[in-house]
């Protein structure tokens, strides 16, 4: 199309101690946090976490009782959001009925007085990236769902925004289409390279899409990292637990200097993973393992230290290909994720082994992980 996004609008997002209260209840609580140029960052949090709140600070819809908000070296904290450059697009699309789809896309620029000529060229080069060029003299009625939210996100990024802004954009769209949409702006966003901040509460939209997942809970940032740190190093419990399907197992144990006793079972840990936890020694831990990393004997890896665990099958959720087990050893309960061509029976007794090299051990108390 012969018209391409300017560099120049790409911009850092720095938040210093930013905080929103809501009367008593404090919705964001003194975050810092920097998003860099061009990165695609995913608040992810159970509803009510205050990531939308975030989202809405950095827009300029809410205005933060402390803290800044920085694009670049500007403090834009009390700048109203159309003074800003930003463009959000919004769970429930937010197309305009009576107008046509290129006028829809071409809303923001005839507010802002664009010549005609230079809307026709940025509104066909917004329609060519999301693939909408056909839909350009249709009505919002004459569309599907998906075909809506392409041009959401059209619209929102055919004014060159300095951030683009996205809160829940694909919760109204059923499975199979949301699983295309999140690849579709993953690519879009690698290639027009805006600083995009985006908000969900779907773990799988944060780990397919993100460059980096900011974990949210209370109002507090748990955790920021990488899809993989987050998931393979979770520094607190609560990340431990939010992240991962079906969600991590967890124990509390004692720690004897050679082994986690969990009253029920011992787990013996790797010499190497000792001396973190020497100031321990009789102490109450948390310890948790992913059911991924609990294997049956016939599917274990091989060359892994793993510990042999026996105990009886509770229930079993067969999802294709592969099956959640809930295994009761004594009064704890383990899950384990096994192939689904595996044929396990309700109440049979079963050995389970856990990987020692994927063990998890949090503080009882602070609830921060200690490896």
């Amino acid at each position: 199309m012969g018209y391409n996004l300017k560099v120049k609008f790409m911009v850092e997002v720095k938040l210093v101690d930013l905080t929103k209260r809501f009367g008593k209840v404090v919705a964001v609580d003194h975050i810092n946090l920097t998003i860099h140029d061009g990165e695609f960052l995913v608040f992810l949090g159970p509803s009510g976490c205050g990531k939308t709140t975030t989202l809405r600070c950095i827009a300029g819809l809410e205005i933060p009782e402390e803290g800044h908000v920085y694009f670049g070296e500007e403090d834009v904290t009390f700048l109203p959001p159309r003074e800003r450059n930003i463009s959000m697009v919004f769970q429930s699309y937010a197309v305009w009925p009576h107008m046509t789809v290129f006028d829809n896309i071409a809303f923001p620029l005839k507010i802002k007085k664009y010549p005609e000529k230079d809307i026709k060229k940025r509104v066909e080069w917004a329609a060519n990236l999301l693939r909408i060029s056909e839909l350009l003299d249709r009505y919002p009625h004459q569309l599907s769902g998906g075909q809506r939210q392409r041009v959401a996100v059209a619209r929102a990024i055919v004014v060159e925004p300095r951030v683009l802004l996205m809160d829940e954009p694909l919760s109204n769209l059923d499975a199979l289409l949301r699983v295309l949409m999140r690849s579709e702006l993953k690519k879009l966003q690698k290639r027009i390279k805006v600083t995009t901040i985006y908000v969900t509460h779907d773990q799988v939209e944060a780990m397919t899409m993100a460059d980096r997942v900011a974990v949210m809970n209370e109002g507090r940032l748990m955790q920021v990292g990488t899809p993989e740190e987050i998931y393979n190093k979770p520094g607190i419990l609560f990340v431990a637990g939010f992240i991962g399907s079906p969600r991590m197992n967890f124990f509390e144990a004692t720690f004897t200097g050679e082994a986690l006793d969990a009253g029920d079972f011992k787990v013996n840990i790797l010499h190497e993973y000792r001396a973190m936890l020497e100031k321990y020694e009789g102490k109450t831990l948390t310890v948790g393992i992913r059911p991924e990393h609990v294997y049956i004997p016939e599917r274990s890896p091989t060359g892994v230290p793993q510990q042999e665990l026996e105990g009886v099958v509770d229930f079993v959720e067969p999802l294709g290909s592969d099956t959640i087990i809930h295994v009761k050893i004594g009064n704890k309960l383990l899950l384990a994720k096994i192939p689904g061509t595996v044929k396990v029976d309700y109440g049979s007794r079963i050995k389970i082994l856990v990987d020692l090299t994927h063990l998890h051990v949090f503080e009882k108390e602070t609830t921060k992980a200690i490896f």
